[in-house]
């Protein structure tokens, strides 16, 4: 009977990834820390993902820094008003509050009230330590293994500025998809170490744009950040990349449909 119980729970679970991965949006935007600035909503929060879920992107980015008691939390820059996110507890983030009323999200919470739709992606970037290359690593690690732990694969794809840590996720389950930020890897480097692509800055793309082209025939990903130029955005469309991170969800989609 136990054999049976846990073979359905299984197939439920597996049914239910594969349905999540079937109905993902693929229009190539990907809402730079949630959908925040039309609206003018706190970055990383909870009502940022909701308005990009909201806008039909086809992912929602967000940033994670790991607690001095290894609570993994949504944020984008190393210090909560003023309070240092590494050296801090989580017990002592949660005396700040976002100016929506918010308190910062635990990674946990923000897969969750993701996985309420099958839409948007939710495209999670784990944060270089600023403490050690061993800590970047732990990052990455716990924040696959969070993400297992929760039945969220199939809506999570990584991106890290940290090659380490990047390394570290793939080890740790090497179906996950990990894109690299940084812009120092070649293509082909990427795809040696077991990378899913890269998202490079534009700067970089518009210097090395063979590596667009390079980076298709190994099967790589290509995204670029932050794209809030239509010049830019037109300029990335034209060499097919995959995904385009930016600010301004709004305008890439008007942009998109002006050219269907």
């Amino acid at each position: 009977m136990q054999k049976i119980l846990l073979s359905l729970l299984w197939m439920t679970f597996f049914s239910q990834a594969v349905l999540a991965q079937s109905t993902f949006i693929q229009n190539k935007i990907i809402a730079h820390r949630g959908a925040w600035k039309a609206k003018e909503l706190p970055q990383n929060s909870i009502a940022s993902l909701r308005e990009a879920i909201r806008l039909g992107c086809q992912g929602s980015e967000f940033d994670v820094w790991m607690t001095s008691d290894e609570v993994l939390v949504v944020n984008h820059d190393h210090e909560l008003q003023g309070m240092d996110i590494e050296t801090s507890t989580y017990a002592q983030l949660l005396t700040k509050t976002l100016s929506n009323g918010e308190k910062i999200p635990t990674l946990k919470a923000y897969l969750r009230e993701g996985m309420t739709q099958k839409a948007t992606k939710l495209i999670l970037e784990f944060k270089p330590s600023r403490i050690s290359v061993a800590r970047s690593e732990r990052i990455g690690e716990l924040a696959v293994k969070t993400v297992q732990e929760l039945g969220a694969q199939a809506w999570v794809d990584y991106i890290t500025f940290s090659y380490e840590g990047g390394v570290k996720a793939i080890a740790t389950d090497p179906k996950a998809n990990v894109a690299y930020l940084n812009g120092d890897k070649s293509p082909l480097e990427l795809k040696a170490a077991g990378f899913f692509g890269f998202d490079y800055h534009i700067s970089l793309l518009r210097r090395k744009s063979q590596w667009i082209a390079e980076a298709k025939t190994l099967g790589l990903t290509t995204n670029s950040w932050t794209i809030n130029q239509e010049e830019d955005m037109s300029w990335l469309l034209s060499q097919g990349v995959n995904f385009i991170t930016t600010d301004e969800p709004e305008k890439l989609a008007a942009l998109l449909q002006s050219i269907e």
